[in-house]
């Protein structure tokens, strides 16, 4: 089971109080994009076997939207941020890389 701390509200949660959103940081393309851009953000996912970033939604508590930074295969949580931030912050991605070596970084 999953275990994830609400960056907004501080709560400590496990996922049958959370909701899963996808991957995080995906390029939203909508009215004046071309069909080929529009059909990559809705069908294509990178996937990643290892570390992934992903959104999720503290359903049954602040309702907030959030992202964390897992592994796919370990489910090892290495932490949590707000969905404002455009990109992974700094020292996460240090936490990353000081566990899983073989981690290339973040890339959109």
């Amino acid at each position: 089971m999953l275990i994830l701390t609400c960056p907004n509200c501080g709560i400590v949660a496990d996922e049958t109080e959370l909701h899963a959103g996808g991957e995080a940081h995906l390029t939203r393309f909508g009215a004046g994009s071309s069909d080929d851009e529009f059909e990559s953000y809705l069908f294509m996912r990178k996937n990643t076997r290892g570390v992934h970033f992903e959104r999720w939604r503290h359903s049954n508590g602040c309702g907030k939207w959030f992202h964390a930074a897992r592994c796919t295969t370990t489910l090892e949580v290495f932490g949590t941020y707000t969905a404002q931030t455009t990109q992974p912050p700094a020292d996460l991605i240090a936490k990353i890389k000081a566990k899983r070596p073989d981690f290339e970084g973040f890339t959109k």
